[in-house]
């Protein structure tokens, strides 16, 4: 079997390190207030960038700091969910740590199209010398119509980029799958499982 997640996000601004942290706040990026560090990338946005941007700013989150860089599929994605313009802090999805490296990231249609083609163009070489059986996508109930604006978006990418093969599926309120060499429980994303065999 080979599995991969589709986070959706497109990474903006650059990558910093979190260097003040307690529990799910984040108090400082690069030794300056975290809440700044957001609003000065989100300021650096195109105008049609920041419009895409609003209310749909999120956090990823490096998992492998062995990496000499760093793309869109190296991050754990967590929702961003207040800031403080006062304390400078902001408060995240996610339990960060003191030295990890994070880079905001963008959510949108558009974005996540972006981010299922991908991973669908990653798998083509793991898949070589594979015959696909069929395959599970398990997607989020806030993708789909909902985010796309017509039904079978992800399910219309995996056939054109990996079938024609036999999928089945749901839609989710969370989906597990790999960043990295780890699994972790995800939301808005999707989450796609191929049943192979070597010939």
């Amino acid at each position: 079997m080979i599995s991969a997640i589709s986070q959706g996000c497109t990474p903006i601004g650059e990558t910093w390190t979190i260097t003040k942290v307690e529990q799910n706040f984040i108090h400082a990026i690069g030794n300056r207030p975290a809440y700044e560090v957001l609003a000065e990338t989100f300021n650096g946005l195109s105008p049609e960038d920041q419009r895409k941007a609003r209310g749909n700013l999120l956090i990823g989150l490096v998992v492998n700091e062995y990496l000499e860089d760093f793309h869109r599929g190296d991050f754990l994605v967590r929702n961003i969910l207040g800031g403080d313009p006062k304390s400078g802090s902001l408060a995240v999805g996610a339990l960060p740590r003191p030295g990890q490296t994070m880079q905001f990231q963008r959510r949108d249609a558009a974005a996540a199209t972006e981010d299922m083609n991908e991973l669908l163009d990653e798998l083509t070489p793991r898949l070589a010398g594979r015959r696909v059986y069929g395959g599970c996508l398990f997607n989020c109930g806030g993708r789909g119509h909902r985010l796309f604006g017509h039904p079978n978006h992800d399910a219309g990418l995996v056939q054109e980029k990996a079938g024609p093969l036999e999928l089945t599926g749901f839609f989710c309120n969370g989906e597990i799958g790999p960043v990295g060499p780890r699994n972790f429980l995800h939301g808005y994303t999707a989450s796609l499982a191929l049943f192979t065999a070597r010939v």
